[in-house]
């Protein structure tokens, strides 16, 4: 969910301080737009010219005057020379405050478009180093304290604490006094109060390294979500809801929003259907559907599958990569260990050479989860019978009608245009492709390999190769430039300038000091977590924001893709005071080892600022209630803001500055490259001007094929979630349908071509997100394109780094969260409805 010039408090003050120094051209500017922060008589007068010139030195600060000006007498130079030393003087010696402010402001006249415009990222802002106002956060961060024991019991507790909130409701207030105050807002009070513990009692299971803890975590899912079917279901708890929407009070529009999601919450949960045998087994099905989506993801995340290869059949795979992995004792001596996680699985499907290797790889990947395959099945069968007893013709028709797209022929027709726009590009990809998979073999001398197909598990491969052959781009060397610690705080940087924030990195002794219980380790969930408390810069006020969590590397138990959990919402609490949020990016990047750091591949980049796009939704939401706070939005909206941001990392001013070479890192790193690069002298420290250049022009490469891709997942997702009847949902052959679709829609060939049939393998039984909540929602990544495109490229396609449209964005969107309908959100950003064109013409498509 994914910093150039940057605005903020990143940096410590003596650094704001040094730039004045080394800047003061500018910092006569400063004087002249910010003249009402300094005392009066420092003002410029009618008259007095400033005039800036390129150049950083003193000398070119120029006071021009008319001819008859009497500033032409040398005393009165003096004068001046004097004041502008005195107040140069002032400012150096200021608080952080004035330092903050002249940062800014000489970030915003810097230029931050042109290809060669950029600042080295500098070093992390830990607390100890930040201004005095940042280093004492209003709220204490959560922490992570839970044993297997203390987890079930802090979860009865927090549920028994809800069900006497409900019944007290239900006891003290009647239909005929029923209102949002004495039935809406106990509740809502408590569920804000309620996720304060439980999202972090649910986390545990995501990244633990204790399966007993993890185990206990799942548990407590159940129990949450156990409770949460019953309470959606009291028919006498509703009957108040009911009652309250009834009375029509007149209410803000985020009080209203929510009486009216609850209201619908409770009709979908079966109320509208009469009491016995048919609310019953909804009940059920509810019930059982929750348990699947519990087991389905707990054994995607403590899937440990791996394959032993012999070294030598993995040909093309870097070394140092193949150093990395678990070496094999007794029957696997020899070999080493390649698991499906993506650091080891990707690298063996782009640059493994030898076909057999990558097919073993990638079917075996399909296959990781097989006990899965007959959850899903369920899934998809209780689904279709829950709606139905709804009165729905399908489930998509349920999921859907609240989206943005409101109904399933809109997705349908979305993607079915999309298709036939898609097809023709595709096939000449394609076309492409297969001509130099057939090119490669034979400068092998490998050419009886080339049986005319070209396969699933060719894709990765010659995508990569083709980037390297037709274009000189090899990611490997593109990685060397973004280090993951350089490039994340470079990141955080653009999100500073962008938005007005400040990010400082709570480390040693500075976690003890902030932590309840006095211990640091506390705080965090694992020792390789860093942590940050998120303030506003000065220009927003200063106050207090949020706590973010970086979790970015791969262990076992661990969630193994890259995703942001909202630990702890923001909403007003009781005593009508703001509770701040708490949010965590967790993902699966390498490690570094003493002789290099993790180094992430252009899309990693992408995928990091995509994931870090998300947790800022989270971090900068102002709701009143938690229930609509950050990303709690609809399906088809909510990757848009993430979508959109990932357009910086194609913009070549921001790939300069958040590149810095990794043998910069160290004395030890720069050591460990000359040695093993074999170089005489370190490259440049930034990423050269040529490979940007290269990148910038791959943008587009084999576009067709990746969105027929997501088109793929979209399609099938409706497919299954679109019967005609509950006894064709009972048909479906779930396997065969995925693998059908992607050969028909993608044009890859599998080993039915091999002869094996459609059943080969069982991709949906590793498709977690259409058991957490994407269910006929998947179309919402391509979808919410539409919406992302045309933000970019009304508002920031001209300057990206526009502090002034970036607050905008920041405060009329990412700030409302779920609290007002995403359609008006997005008008309001736009001044206009969205349109697609920007989508069109971004995947090279004439409409």
């Amino acid at each position: 969910m994914p910093r150039a010039p940057w605005q903020g408090s990143l940096q410590a003050a003596d650094q704001a301080t040094r730039e004045a120094l080394e800047l003061p051209s500018l910092l006569a500017c400063s004087c002249l737009s910010h003249c009402s922060s300094l005392d009066s008589s420092h003002s410029v007068k009618p008259g007095r010219i400033i005039h800036i010139r390129p150049s950083c030195q003193l000398s070119t600060v120029e006071l021009q005057q008319p001819p008859t000006s009497t500033l032409a007498s040398p005393r009165l130079y003096k004068l001046l020379l004097v004041a502008f030393l005195f107040i140069l003087t002032t400012l150096i010696l200021a608080s952080g405050r004035y330092s903050s402010r002249l940062s800014s402001v000489l970030n915003q006249l810097r230029p931050s478009t042109t290809f060669g415009s950029y600042s080295p990222a500098r070093p992390l802002t830990s607390a100890a180093m930040a201004p005095s106002a940042y280093r004492a956060p209003p709220q204490a961060p959560p922490t992570f304290t839970a044993t297997p024991d203390s987890l079930i019991q802090d979860t009865k507790r927090l549920i028994e604490k809800s069900r006497a909130v409900q019944d007290a409701v239900v006891k003290d207030v009647t239909a005929s006094t029923a209102s949002f105050a004495n039935v809406l807002l106990p509740a809502a009070k408590d569920e804000n109060e309620m996720a304060l513990e439980s999202h972090i009692l649910g986390f545990y299971q995501s990244v633990s390294t204790d399966k007993a803890l993890r185990d206990a975590s799942t548990e407590a899912d159940e129990l949450f979500e156990e409770f949460g079917i019953e309470s959606a279901m009291r028919q006498d708890v509703f009957d108040l809801v009911d009652a309250a929407l009834k009375a029509n009070e007149k209410l803000d529009p985020e009080s209203r929003r929510l009486l009216e999601k609850e209201h619908k919450g409770y009709v979908n949960y079966g109320l509208s259907i009469p009491a016995g045998p048919k609310r019953d087994r909804f009940k059920e099905i509810k019930k059982e559907l929750s348990k699947i989506s519990i087991d389905f993801n707990k054994r995607l995340n403590e899937e440990n599958g791996g394959i032993w290869f012999d070294p030598k059949d993995l040909d093309g795979v870097q070394t140092d990569l193949i150093e990395g992995f678990k070496k094999g004792e007794g029957e696997n001596a020899g070999k080493v260990r390649v698991t499906f996680k993506y650091p080891d699985l990707f690298p063996i499907l782009k640059y493994a050479k030898n076909p057999d290797v990558r097919r073993e790889m990638f079917v075996a990947n399909e296959n990781k989860c097989n006990e899965n395959v007959e959850l899903f099945r369920r899934a998809i069968l209780l689904r279709d019978e829950a709606a139905r007893l709804l009165g729905y013709p399908n489930h998509a028709t349920l999921r859907i009608e609240d989206k943005m797209a409101k109904t399933p022929k809109t997705v349908d027709d979305f993607l079915g245009d999309l298709k036939g726009k898609l097809k023709e590009g595709g096939a000449a990809e394609l076309k492409k492709l297969q001509d130099l998979k057939a090119s490669d073999l034979k400068s092998r001398g490998e050419e009886k390999l080339n049986d005319g197909n070209y396969y699933l598990w060719d894709h990765r491969f010659y995508d990569t190769l083709m980037l390297e052959k037709d274009f000189q781009l090899d990611q490997e060397k593109i990685a060397e430039w973004f280090p993951l610690s350089s490039t994340i705080r470079g990141m955080l940087e653009i999100f500073e300038q962008l938005f007005g924030l400040a990010f400082v990195e709570i480390t040693g002794t500075e976690r003890d000091k902030l932590s309840e219980s006095g211990k640091g380790s506390d705080i965090v969930w694992h020792e390789d977590v860093q942590v940050f408390s998120v303030w506003d810069d000065e220009g927003e006020g200063s106050g207090f924001v949020g706590y973010l969590y970086l979790d970015l590397h791969p262990r076992e138990g661990k969630y193994g893709h890259a995703a942001n959990f909202n630990l702890q919402p923001g909403f007003i609490d009781r005593d009508g005071k703001r509770r701040y949020p708490a949010t965590a990016l967790v993902c699966n990047f390498s490690k570094p080892t003493p002789k290099k750091p993790s180094l992430l591949k252009h899309d990693e980049v992408v995928t990091l600022f995509h994931e870090l796009g998300h947790g800022i939704h989270d971090l900068v939401s102002r709701t009143t209630y938690s229930r609509f706070h950050g990303t709690s939005v609809v399906r088809d909206f909510v990757e848009a803001p993430s979508q959109m941001l990932e357009n910086w990392c194609w913009t070549p001013s921001q790939l300069k500055s958040l590149s810095k070479h990794w043998s910069y890192a160290s004395p030890e790193y720069k050591a460990a490259y000359l040695e093993s690069s074999k170089a005489s002298a370190q490259p440049s420290e930034q990423i050269p001007d040529d490979i940007i250049d290269g990148i910038i022009k791959t943008k587009h490469v084999n576009d067709a094929l990746a969105n027929l891709r997501q088109l793929h997942f979209g399609t099938f997702d409706m497919r299954i979630h679109e019967p005609a009847s509950h006894a064709d949902a009972e048909k479906l052959e779930i396997s065969k349908i995925y693998n059908e679709m992607r050969a028909e829609l993608c044009g890859l060939d599998g080993p039915e071509k091999l002869g094996e049939g459609f059943d080969w393998g069982n991709g949906q039984a590793t498709f977690g997100h259409l058991i957490a909540g994407y269910d006929a929602g998947y179309y919402g990544y391509l979808f919410s394109q539409v919406y992302s495109m045309d933000m970019f490229y009304s508002v920031f396609s001209k300057d990206p780094m526009s502090p002034k449209e970036g607050r905008r964005y920041r405060h009329t969107v990412l700030e409302k969260g779920g609290s007002q309908d995403e359609m008006e959100t997005l008008e309001a950003f736009l001044g206009r409805k969205p349109s697609p064109e920007a989508f069109y013409k971004e995947m090279g498509i004439s409409v």
